[in-house]
């Protein structure tokens, strides 16, 4: 969903390990890693969004996931203009995200990036907590930033319970 501003609004999700270390994905057959994230259609809630974005993309449910935190505010960026569209009918100029931390808590075995017809992600890794905003392209290395920062103290100290940050 695309709001009156020109921003697509969407989830972005960071998940953990037992090793307190941070899936990344690499997007289907490109040399390019992010965390997942996830449009929020109309009418859809920002949980809804989450699963069901991690269900079609990695074949999780809420059953292999404890959400720890959650970003309060929206966090933004804008597009470079190479990358709007402009010719579209609702014309995203940029993207807005609210980010979730979640606590793996199944065998990451579970991990399934080619279940479903449209693959979005060819291979994961886990990786240390700052090293997502080096694999970021440079427009978006400063929200990638921001969050990290935000869910630093719930990601350090281990809490279990959702917190509202930023």
């Amino acid at each position: 969903m695309i709001d009156s501003e020109g921003y697509q609004i969407n989830t972005g999700i960071v998940i953990i390990d037992n090793k307190q270390q941070i899936l990344l994905v690499k997007c289907f057959k490109q040399d390019s890693w992010q965390l997942p994230q996830s449009g929020i259609d109309f009418g859809e809630s920002e949980f809804d969004a989450l699963f069901q974005e991690l269900n079609e993309e990695i074949d999780f449910s809420s059953e292999h996931l404890n959400v720890l935190a959650k970003t309060l505010k929206w966090l933004r960026y804008d597009l470079p203009d190479y990358h709007i569209k402009h010719k579209q009918k609702s014309v995203c100029i940029a993207q807005k995200q609210v980010w979730f931390l979640l606590r793996l808590i199944s065998d990451e075995n579970n991990i399934k990036l080619d279940i479903h017809t449209q693959i979005e992600f060819d291979d994961w890794a886990w990786v240390d907590y700052w090293r997502p905003i080096e694999n970021m392209i440079d427009f978006k290395k400063p929200i990638y930033e921001d969050m990290l920062k935000a869910l630093t103290s719930v990601f350090f100290n281990n809490q279990h319970k959702i917190l509202r940050l930023f």
